[in-house]
């Protein structure tokens, strides 16, 4: 199986090379697509290093959109069976791809979540973040009726057939909230497995903030309701 990873990058000049080396040592037949949306940190340049590698697309948006929106761009130029994203700091690691593979290639899943909360050894998170993890998932598991540990994690590993079919409309991070509604609409066999988390700090670049999980709630009540 062809693995996909989607590697979103906004702004992580001082980390996005050492993910794209951390995924190329994966055992994994893959190939990575990285959409840069608009860095103006030096990323950019960063990513020109790594022209000519032929397992290696990279796209540039011209203005700042989202995670969401790069993930769509990726959506349409992936070639992979499997797909997964990869967020370009180093909160995880894609050592875990192989375990998060494994129960789709025994054909036992559709989609695996990768869980930060479920029984494996993860570097202290902020009291705050947590909760407002554990709430949001309990909220997405009431109207999906799916039992979730941890929706809101990066790591979401999906076959590519099913991926290329959903059709994204979140720009930023409302796509974790969106992405899970939409596979449980589809009835997919959904596996969860745990793995390991470094989680970083806002004063070391953290990105997501409250009105994030504001946001988040209200693309919850959206996606499973009303589409």
């Amino acid at each position: 199986m062809k693995l996909s990873v989607i590697v979103p990058v906004y702004n992580e000049v001082n980390t996005i090379l050492d993910v794209v080396e951390k995924i190329e040592a994966v055992p994994i037949e893959k190939e990575i697509i990285i959409v840069n949306d608009c860095s103006n940190d030096g990323t950019k340049e960063k990513l020109d290093t790594l022209n000519g590698k032929e397992h290696i697309k990279i796209f540039h948006h011209e203005k700042n959109q989202g995670k969401g929106a790069a993930i769509r761009t990726a959506q349409s130029n992936l070639s992979g069976d499997v797909i997964i994203i990869q967020d370009a700091d180093l909160e995880y690691s894609p050592e875990e791809y192989p375990k998060l593979l494994r129960p789709i290639a025994e054909n036992k899943a559709d989609v695996v979540f990768g869980s930060r909360y479920s029984g494996t050894e993860i570097l202290v998170d902020s009291f705050w973040h947590y909760m407002g993890n554990k709430a949001l998932t309990t909220f997405s598991n009431i109207l999906s009726n799916i039992h979730l540990t941890d929706m809101e994690t990066c790591y979401k590993m999906i076959r590519a057939s099913i991926f290329k079919e959903i059709k994204i409309e979140c720009n930023c991070f409302g796509f974790e909230p969106e992405i899970t509604a939409k596979l449980s609409k589809k009835n997919c066999r959904i596996f969860e497995v745990p793995i390991s988390y470094q989680a970083r700090r806002f004063d070391e670049g953290k990105k997501i903030g409250w009105i994030d999980g504001v946001k988040a709630l209200i693309y919850i009540i959206k996606f499973n309701l009303f589409r």
